[in-house]
């Protein structure tokens, strides 16, 4: 016999029952974690698809807010070797991304979120953007305390991030319109299940408002 599908929300009584969903707060000061976003995830012939673009679009805004801010900004990228030298379990799952070298346009941040000067790119071979790289103690020195995290996939690279920032001690944000993924089920389902377990998920629209409307109007609590 096949089990009854719960409701949305009979799902968030069980959640609120066990004590999931503590909300994390806006405390200053803040950075800004960008994943992801190149040219091969903005690509559905590669490996984009679903709300990807929209969520590039939307980061856009929210980059200038953070730049207009004085937000530290990091940005992450895959980037394998050009011999496949560091070919890892990743890649052996997912081999295609063995094409995202350091040369390839693939690779390549999206032009209108690329970097500027002072923001720090991080390179990676896993989903993580904090493993194995300097990402955390770059993000400690300038002393974040919550990080706003977009990018993509919010299955993948987007989620192991945020627990990885969680682990490290950062508060993460995730901005469900400034994350997207290449098929909405498993979109939907990691943000549910970071905002029960590890990060806040709200809008930037959401954001924006707790922190105040004009830029530099930043709160703790």
């Amino acid at each position: 016999m096949t089990a009854p599908v719960a409701s949305r929300e009979e799902d968030d009584a069980v959640y609120r029952r066990q004590g999931f969903g503590t909300r994390l707060g806006l405390t200053a000061p803040f950075g800004l974690l960008i994943v992801d976003f190149v040219n091969g995830f903005a690509d559905p012939g590669s490996f984009g698809g679903g709300n990807i673009a929209e969520a590039i679009q939307a980061t856009t805004g929210l980059l200038a807010q953070a730049r207009a801010r004085r937000w530290p900004v990091a940005h992450s990228r895959i980037v394998f070797a050009d011999d496949a030298s560091d070919a890892n379990v990743f890649s052996l799952k997912v081999p295609s991304l063995l094409k995202l070298t350091e040369q390839s346009p693939l690779s390549a941040i999206v032009p209108q979120l690329a970097p500027r000067e002072g923001e720090l790119v991080v390179r990676k071979t896993v989903p993580s953007a904090f493993f194995g790289t300097g990402l955390a103690p770059w993000l400690t020195q300038r002393g974040v305390s919550t990080l706003v995290v977009a990018g993509t996939t919010t299955s993948g690279c987007v989620r192991a991030s945020v627990i990885d920032a969680m682990s490290f001690g950062f508060r993460p944000v995730v901005l469900s319109d400034c994350v997207g993924d290449r098929a909405l089920p498993p979109h939907d389902a990691n943000l549910f299940d970071m905002d029960q377990k590890c990060a806040d998920v709200m809008t930037m629209a959401a954001l924006f408002d707790g922190l105040g409307g004009e830029v530099g109007a930043e709160r703790t609590g």
